[in-house]
C-alpha cells in the first residue's frame, strides 16, 4: 500500500500510476496550500491575496493592469476585482484608471502592502523549503522538469 492510499484510507490499488500520480499532486499542492495559508492568514490575507501583492511588488512603479494580474496567478481565479477590492480597502493596493485607456484600471502595492510582504517572507519562504527537505537538488530539478512536463500536456 502506498503512502497516498494510507492517507486516503483507500483499500483499493489505483487504476493506474498516472491517476495515483495526479491524486498525490494535488494532496501534496492541498497540503503545501495549507501551509502558507496558516503563515498569510494569521495576518489577515488569503493565499491568493498573498499572490497578488507579490506579483504588484515584482511589477515595481509602473503597476499593472487588473487582467495582467489576474494573467500571472498562481491559481487562477475568475474573482480578480473581489481579491483587488479587499486588498484595498485594507490599504495593501492602489488602483485607479488607465489615463491611456479608460477601460483599464492599474494596480500597486502600497507601502502597506510591502511591509506585510517583507514580514511574511521569511516564514513562507520556510513554510515552502520545509517540504522539500527530504528532496537532493537534483530530485528537486527533476520534480520542476516532471511538473512542467504536466502542465504543458494540460494546456
Amino acid at each position: 500500500m502506498s503512502r497516498l492510499q494510507d492517507e486516503l484510507k483507500q483499500n483499493k490499488p489505483f487504476p493506474s500510476a498516472a491517476h495515483e500520480g495526479g491524486l498525490g499532486l494535488m494532496r501534496t499542492a492541498d497540503v503545501l496550500r495549507r501551509r502558507g495559508a496558516a503563515v498569510v492568514e494569521p495576518r489577515g490575507i488569503t493565499l491568493q491575496q498573498y499572490n497578488v501583492l507579490r506579483i504588484l511588488r515584482g511589477a515595481g512603479e509602473e503597476g499593472l493592469p487588473t487582467l495582467e494580474v489576474a494573467a500571472r496567478m498562481v491559481e487562477q481565479t475568475p474573482g480578480i476585482t473581489r481579491l483587488l477590492d479587499r486588498l484595498e480597502v485594507k490599504g495593501l493596493v492602489r488602483r485607479q484608471r488607465c489615463p491611456k485607456d479608460r477601460r483599464q484600471h492599474l494596480c500597486w502595492i502600497t507601502p502597506g502592502g510591502r511591509t506585510l510582504l517583507d514580514e511574511l517572507e521569511q516564514p513562507m519562504n520556510e513554510a515552502v523549503e520545509t517540504g522539500f527537505t527530504k528532496l537532493d537538488e537534483t530530485d528537486r530539478i527533476a520534480l520542476i522538469r516532471l511538473l512542467d512536463a504536466i502542465r504543458a500536456a494540460l494546456d
